[in-house]
């Protein structure tokens, strides 16, 4: 038996992003008051998209996407993140992968388990776990019927894609403290992203490395 609990390695690839998404969204936003004879980018674009965010005019924002690919993190993180109906997920399906066979079974291990003695515990439970599934999958019990007895801890990988308006939102509520610890921290590599990717768009947003969280400050008010 293969399987892998807190060495879990998570990764968070942009697979895309709007081509000059900044340029796009001031475009769109000079349209709605034909206001082009003020287009002198870079400076006219990081006024008017500061301008239109201070102002609540979000639905621009929503002109420019961005895509991302998330391995590593358990079915608690994506069931939290699909509640997110604006962005759109395409996450493995356990109906369909085998574990053993088709990828190899992983979980992941809260850091406030691992703080304890109840870490050999934990993983043991995973692995009778996974040890049951594979009996059940190699007895023809189907796939789909097998998974029932897998931890939420289980990985599972998943690709989102989502506007920068819905983006802002999964921001301002999953980096903060009160937030679910693996939601954050995974939204919080996002951010850091985005925020190279369109640091205008996102320069609100402030990250606290000491304490894993973010939160929005306007700096320039």
């Amino acid at each position: 038996m293969q399987t892998r609990g807190s060495e879990t390695i998570r990764s968070i690839e942009l697979m895309a992003i709007t081509p000059n998404a900044e340029d796009v969204i001031e475009r769109a936003c000079r349209t709605c008051y034909l206001s082009f004879h003020r287009y002198n980018p870079p400076s006219s674009t990081e006024e008017l998209i500061k301008k239109v965010i201070r102002r609540g005019h979000h639905s621009v924002l929503e002109h420019a996407m961005a895509t991302f690919r998330i391995k590593g993190g358990s079915r608690v993180f994506t069931h939290e993140l699909v509640r997110h109906r604006l962005m759109s997920p395409s996450q493995e399906s356990q109906r369909y992968v085998e574990y053993g066979k088709t990828k190899q079974f992983e979980f992941v291990l809260p850091p406030t388990v691992q703080k304890t003695d109840f870490v050999g515990k934990f993983e043991q439970l995973a692995a009778l776990a996974y040890d049951l599934y594979q009996e059940m999958v190699q007895a023809d019990i189907p796939k789909e019927d097998a998974r029932y007895v897998l931890p939420n801890a289980t990985t599972s990988e998943i690709v989102i894609s989502a506007n920068f308006r819905e983006l802002r939102h999964i921001f301002e509520i999953r980096c903060v403290e009160r937030a679910h610890w693996e939601i954050r921290e995974i939204c919080l590599e996002i951010l850091k992203i985005m925020k190279k990717e369109a640091p205008i768009v996102f320069w609100d947003f402030h990250i606290d490395e000491k304490n894993r969280v973010a939160y929005r400050k306007d700096e320039d008010a």
